[in-house]
C-alpha cells in the first residue's frame, strides 16, 4: 500500500520534531517535509507531491487561516488543524469552514501526546480518502414550513457528524423552525470547540443552540451539541428526557461518541427518535443507527455525493441501518416530514 505523504506545517521545532517522529513511525505514513511557516510550506508544496498538510494556527509571517485559504484557493489538499486549546476556538472553526477536514487539539491539561497522535493518524488517513477537500458550495436549502410544525414533545432527532460536519451541521439545522423538537448531536471536536461551535450555530439558525449540560432537560425548539471530551446520554426521567455527560472509555476512539448518544436515544425513546448519520471518516454512528431502527425509530445517511468523507454513512448503508440515503440538501426535509 502507497504510504501516505504528510507535511507538517508549525513554528515550534519540538512540535516538527515530535509529529514527525510519532507519524514516520506509522507504516502507513510518509513525513515528506515539514515547514516552520506559510511561505516555507508553500515553496516545499511546489516541489514535492503532498497527500495530506497538517496546519498550525498560529504562526509568523502568516497565520494559518490565511495560509488556509490560499491553499484552497490555489492548490486543494486535505488539510488537519493542529491547534492549541489555548487558540481563538472561533479562528478554529473558521478553519474549519475555510476547507479543513478535521481540527486535532495539541496537548494540553488531560490530553495525552500519545491520544493526540492517534487522533491525528486517524484523521490524516481518513483525509487521504476525502472526496474533495476545497470548501463545500453553498447550498440552496428549502425552507421549513413554518405552517407545518409539529407539536410533539416526545419526539426528538439525534445526528452525528465527523469530518466535514461543521457545514454539514449548519445546512441540516438551518432547515428546522424555531419550535423543532429537540436535537441532540454529536460531532468529533475537542473539549472547548464545542461550546465556540455551539455559538456560532446558534446566531446562524433559527433554533437555540447550546452545549449540552449534564442533568440538563431536554426541550423544544434547542439543539444540544455534545460537550467535547464526555459521551452525550439522553434518559427517560418520567415524562421528562435529561441529559448526562459520561466520562466512559472512548468508542472507536473518540468521545463524544455518535454509537453512543444513538444507543441511549434508541432506549429511552424507541419509535419516538430519528437518527440521522452525517459525513465522517470511521465507523462510530453506524452500529447505534441500526440500534435506533431496531427500535422502531426512524434513519437516514448522507449520501456519498454530498459527503466530504463517505466513511459513517457508509458503514451505516452497509449494516442496513439507514431507512433512506440522501444528499445533505434533503435530510432536512425528509426529517420534517417524517415527523409523526
Amino acid at each position: 500500500m502507497e504510504k501516505i505523504r504528510v507535511l507538517i506545517v508549525d513554528d515550534s521545532a519540538v512540535v516538527r520534531e515530535i509529529l514527525s517522529t510519532r507519524l514516520g513511525a506509522d507504516p502507513r505514513i510518509q513525513v515528506v517535509a515539514t515547514a516552520p511557516d506559510p511561505y516555507v510550506a508553500r515553496t516545499k508544496l511546489e516541489t514535492m507531491d503532498v497527500d495530506v498538510v497538517t496546519l498550525d494556527l498560529e504562526m509568523p509571517r502568516m497565520d494559518g487561516l490565511t495560509f488556509l485559504r490560499h491553499l484552497m484557493r490555489d492548490h486543494p489538499l486535505p488539510v488537519v488543524v493542529v491547534s492549541s486549546l489555548a487558540s481563538d476556538h472561533s479562528v478554529a472553526l473558521s478553519c474549519l469552514d475555510a476547507g479543513a477536514i478535521a481540527l486535532v487539539a495539541k496537548p494540553g491539561g488531560p490530553l495525552s501526546v500519545g491520544t493526540m497522535v492517534e487522533d491525528l493518524i486517524d484523521k490524516i488517513i481518513g483525509g487521504a480518502r476525502a472526496h474533495r477537500v476545497a470548501p463545500a458550495p453553498s447550498v440552496s436549502v428549502e425552507p421549513p414550513n413554518l405552517l407545518a410544525r409539529t407539536t410533539t414533545t416526545r419526539h426528538l432527532v439525534a445526528v452525528g457528524a465527523s469530518t466535514g460536519g461543521t457545514q454539514a451541521l449548519e445546512v441540516l439545522f438551518r432547515s428546522f423552525p424555531e419550535d423543532f423538537p429537540p436535537v441532540l448531536a454529536v460531532i468529533h471536536m475537542p473539549e472547548g470547540f464545542t461550546s465556540s461551535f455551539a455559538r456560532r450555530l446558534d446566531s446562524l439558525v433559527p433554533m437555540t443552540v447550546k452545549e449540552a449540560e449534564d442533568r440538563e432537560r431536554v426541550l423544544p425548539g434547542t439543539i444540544y451539541i455534545a460537550r467535547g471530551n464526555s459521551h452525550l446520554v439522553v434518559r427517560a426521567l418520567g415524562t421528562d428526557r435529561v441529559l448526562h455527560l459520561s466520562p466512559a472509555p472512548r468508542v472507536f476512539n473518540q468521545r463524544p461518541s455518535v454509537d453512543v448518544l444513538f444507543q441511549s436515544a434508541a432506549e429511552s425513546l424507541g419509535k419516538n427518535v430519528t437518527g440521522v448519520l452525517l459525513t465522517g471518516m470511521g465507523k462510530d454512528g453506524a452500529a447505534g443507527l441500526k440500534t435506533i431502527l431496531d427500535a422502531g425509530g426512524t434513519t437516514a445517511a448522507q449520501d456519498e455525493a454530498t459527503s466530504v468523507v463517505f466513511g459513517m454513512p457508509k458503514e451505516a448503508i452497509a449494516l442496513g441501518a439507514a431507512q433512506a440515503v440522501l444528499p445533505l440538501e434533503r435530510i432536512g426535509p425528509w426529517v420534517r416530514e417524517t415527523l409523526p
